[in-house]
């Protein structure tokens, strides 16, 4: 996969369910309609949380990658 530009980052590396999906919707609350966030998690049930919540709020998740336990993804605001 290509690298995807992201117009901010945040790290969550550490925290648990459901620190990085409130963190995500802050974030994602201050980018302007179509920016990209770029989350990165260490907690496993981030993988399904964030698939989840991207269905659920109409954010486009547009990229994940997976390097050890470090999960990266990335989202579009709707």
């Amino acid at each position: 996969m290509s690298e995807i530009v992201s117009d901010m980052e945040l790290d969550c590396k550490g925290m648990n369910c459901p620190l990085p999906i409130l963190k995500t919707k802050k974030a994602i609350d201050g980018l302007q309609s179509g920016q990209v966030l770029k989350m990165i998690a260490t907690d496993p049930g981030s993988v399904k949380d964030m698939d989840s919540w991207a269905k659920r709020t109409g954010h486009d998740l547009i990229g994940h990658t997976e390097a050890g336990e470090v999960h990266t993804y990335y989202i579009r605001k709707k």
